[in-house]
């Protein structure tokens, strides 16, 4: 199992609508806040509500889908620093309307209120499975990525090894003994709910609720699997083959639906998120999408001008220092840089040149140092101090894009 990132991911990147926007909501509302905005615009777009209206089932998706990332502390913080970037799981659906009606109604059902649409329609949204769900979903399990600038510039495919919760062989994951162990619950006849009529000063209304003895399965199991325990997962270790793209960023969370923890008896797995952990270069550092390199050059090289090889993320290059080469000089070694993860951008390695100075002299080249620094060449003036010699580092940075 692998993660998809290709052009098509990008411009759905591109194309999906900011989710404050679509909750109608700002980036400092409370969590009640953005659940009362979700629950309206989710009762305005029900499908029970709409039936046969696309339009309104694709905005009652994306407000799913914005309230999923939204009401998340983990993803909204995510969303905040890197956008639809940072949440991939929503971002690989490939656009608005990507979720799934029964994840919607399965994770987010305690917004509606189990009674909401039962006392407006009759009845609960059923779907294919009458009512009946499976069991419970699995955790969500995340894990930390160190990569290395290599690999984070050209993207890399990494084998881990996890510890998680996996189905269990010997049940199948169904946590029965064998099949002759499982029933229809008794309760709510396999239906997964229960429907109580209530007589009020308007009429008859009726509600329809999980039923409390199946927890919404619709079955029951009459001699439980001795390995899971009934649970119909167990403890155990999976590798995982993860492909992540160029251009991910120190504390960028990558998701991958579905390889998370089993869910109990037959319930959907949780998702995988990945952290991303940027390593140290021993002599790159990174400014966003750029790379800086401290050259350090001996006085009669700067002087005399000279050919250097210096470290680039995927190996060397050379490159000329002409003669007379002042220190702080920044040189630009074009598209060394790091890739970016939204565009096609790519940036720079940046080359400073810093003079170093011999810190224990012999006599004779001490001899040799007296005699040139009574030379008229060797004498600063007005004219040797430029203008960018009181530049900061940034600011050098600056001028050599122009």
């Amino acid at each position: 199992m692998s993660l998809s990132w290709d052009s098509r991911l990008f411009m759905a990147l591109m194309a999906k609508r900011d989710y404050y926007e679509v909750l109608g909501v700002s980036r400092s509302s409370s969590a009640d806040e953005i659940k009362k905005a979700y629950r309206k615009i989710a009762m305005q777009h029900h499908p029970d509500r709409n039936p046969g209206d696309k339009a309104a089932e694709e905005k009652f998706k994306e407000a799913a889908e914005a309230y999923d990332v939204l009401s998340n502390p983990d993803k909204k913080a995510q969303y905040d620093r890197f956008g639809h970037a940072g949440v991939g799981s929503s971002a690989a659906s490939g656009g608005p309307g990507g979720m799934r009606m029964e994840d919607i109604f399965q994770n987010f059902g305690d917004v509606f209120g189990d009674d909401v649409f039962g006392s407006f329609f009759g009845g609960g949204r059923q779907g294919g499975g009458g009512g009946r769900r499976q069991g419970s979903r699995g955790a969500n399990l995340r894990v930390k990525l160190k990569l290395d600038y290599a690999e984070i510039a050209n993207g890399c495919n990494k084998k881990i090894k996890v510890k998680k919760h996996v189905p269990c062989q010997v049940c199948d994951g169904s946590g029965a003994k064998d099949k002759n162990s499982v029933q229809t619950c008794g309760t709510c006849g396999g239906s997964g709910q229960v429907r109580r009529v209530q007589s009020t000063f308007l009429g008859q209304m009726q509600t329809v609720t999980t039923c409390p003895t199946c927890n919404g399965e619709g079955l029951s199991i009459t001699h439980k699997c001795a390995n899971c325990k009934g649970e119909g997962r167990v403890f155990g270790e999976e590798t995982l083959s993860l492909d992540i793209p160029a251009g991910v960023m120190d504390g960028m969370q990558l998701s991958m639906s579905g390889r998370g923890n089993a869910g109990e008896r037959g319930g959907p797995p949780g998702d995988l998120l990945i952290l991303i952990e940027e390593e140290k270069h021993p002599l790159l550092r990174r400014n966003e999408l750029d790379v800086i390199y401290n050259l350090h050059l001996s006085f009669p090289d700067v002087v005399l001008g000279t050919q250097v090889e210096v470290p680039t993320i995927d190996g060397k290059a050379k490159i000329k220092i002409p003669a007379g080469t002042h220190s702080g000089k920044i040189f630009r070694l074009k598209g060394k840089g790091f890739p970016s993860f939204q565009s096609y951008e790519r940036g720079d390695e940046l080359v400073e040149v810093n003079v170093w100075s011999p810190q224990n002299l012999s006599h004779e080249e001490k001899e040799l140092l007296e005699k040139l620094k009574k030379s008229p060449n060797f004498t600063p003036g007005p004219e040797a101090k430029s203008a960018s010699d009181d530049k900061s580092f940034f600011d050098k940075i600056k001028d050599a894009f122009h």
